[in-house]
């Protein structure tokens, strides 16, 4: 792992997405069957508004030492990392979760996390999306399921939430405008 992305200068917007992996079949007369085949990922893009170079230098230099989708790094995400209920104090798993599980008994708990709201277990690395509002201590449902066991009491990090992730390609680019300003875009994916 190479570090934590730059926070500064700050996105302009970021579009954020669910990858699931499914196989599906049709058959002539249109019937459908989907399997899943296990695995979730988030991928997301982030724009900035127009950079002048020197505004730019941090991110470009951040860039080009991950050596294309070679490393992993943190980041987090405005808004997305951030719940949007009153959640405080010190979250914690309240009994010891198995792979595959999607309601997730916790502890600790004052206030609310809300459903869309990202969490992320303290032994590993993948980040969960909260599917269900939950005030105080309780089950706590989430989504996709678990991809590792997680032993009573893990803290649960539910504020400034921080991705694991790598670059989505090894190509990056940037446009140098006449009026010295850059336009860049860089695309991300979940590395778990």
């Amino acid at each position: 792992m190479s570090g934590t992305y730059p926070t500064t200068p700050v996105f302009n917007g970021v579009g954020f997405n669910s990858r699931h992996y499914n196989l599906s079949s049709e058959t002539i007369s249109g019937r459908t069957q989907v399997r899943n085949i296990g695995g979730q990922r988030w991928e997301f893009s982030a724009s900035y508004p127009p950079l002048t170079r020197s505004e730019f230098a941090p991110v470009l230099s951040f860039i080009l030492s991950q050596r294309g989708m070679a490393e992993t790094f943190t980041i987090v995400l405005p808004e997305i990392s951030t719940r949007s209920g009153d959640a405080s104090g010190s979250v914690q798993t309240s009994v010891s979760e198995a792979i595959g599980q999607t309601t997730i008994s916790v502890d600790g708990l004052s206030g609310t996390l809300k459903a869309g709201d990202v969490i992320k277990f303290d032994n590993h690395s993948k980040v969960y999306m909260i599917v269900a509002d939950l005030t105080g201590s309780g089950d706590l449902e989430i989504q996709p399921s678990l991809r590792v066991a997680v032993p009573d009491n893990t803290p649960i990090t539910f504020n400034n939430v921080p991705f694991t992730v790598r670059l989505n390609n090894d190509l990056q680019e940037y446009t140098l405008g006449l009026s010295s300003l850059v336009r860049y875009e860089v695309d991300f994916i979940e590395a778990v």
